[in-house]
């Protein structure tokens, strides 16, 4: 007795035949090759939004540590300047409560705060290669006006 399969294969053209399973095996590289693609495109885009909110914690710690404005010059009317102390523990604070690591500095005019932020991105598929961490960078500078402009 013969199998369906086999009574099949028997009147399938010899070169039909020949072809068993190449269709596996393009499925096999095409799929490879889409999810290489899709791992592409959920980690870059995962290290984008990573570098976007390392700058947008940079910004917000540029703004923290730039309130910290010194009273004495301000109330006078002499100078609108940053204290430099002040403004960097402001904006480390900042730092420190968001959960990442940075530098901040005053400029010697006390005029420019500047900020920058470390952090990481963990990707999902670049992890199954090795990749286990991706460092990120964030930078901002808060400058303070001492007059309205326009």
């Amino acid at each position: 007795m013969t199998t369906p399969s086999a009574a099949r294969r028997r009147t399938l053209p010899r070169r039909w035949r020949e072809e068993t399973g190449s269709m596996s095996l393009f499925y096999a590289v095409c799929l490879t090759g889409i999810f290489m693609i899709l791992g592409l495109v959920v980690d870059g885009g995962g290290r984008l939004q990573a570098g976007s909110r390392a700058d947008s914690l940079a910004q917000e710690a540029a703004r923290a540590g730039g309130e910290q404005v010194d009273p004495a010059q301000a109330i006078t009317g002499t100078a609108i300047a940053v204290q430099p102390a002040a403004a960097q523990q402001a904006a480390s604070s900042y730092l420190h409560q968001a959960g990442v690591t940075g530098e901040v500095s005053v400029s010697d005019s006390g005029q420019t705060l500047s900020v920058t932020v470390h952090t990481t991105y963990h990707p999902v598929f670049a992890s199954l290669l090795g990749f286990s961490s991706m460092p990120v960078t964030g930078h901002a500078t808060a400058t303070l006006l001492t007059h309205a402009e326009g």
